[in-house]
């Protein structure tokens, strides 16, 4: 499955909300520094889709806001 993803870190919760079908918004509390909120944007997605960690793929965005997400 491939996600189109945007990312809101700092936010006060976490929490995911599906804006269309195959894209989502992610509200995350890690802070983007030094690769946490990508952390914790795949620790995240593996409990919402029920995966393991390691196949969970940012492949575009990873510094960015707006990523593409495979598993």
């Amino acid at each position: 499955m491939k996600y189109q993803i945007t990312v809101k870190p700092g936010s006060s919760q976490e929490k995911i909300v599906e804006t269309a079908p195959g894209e989502l918004t992610i509200y995350l509390r890690a802070k983007p520094h030094d690769g946490e909120a990508n952390a914790a944007l795949i620790k995240l997605l593996s409990k919402h889709f029920n995966v393991p960690k390691t196949t969970i793929k940012i492949t575009r965005g990873a510094k960015s806001r707006t990523k593409t997400v495979e598993y």
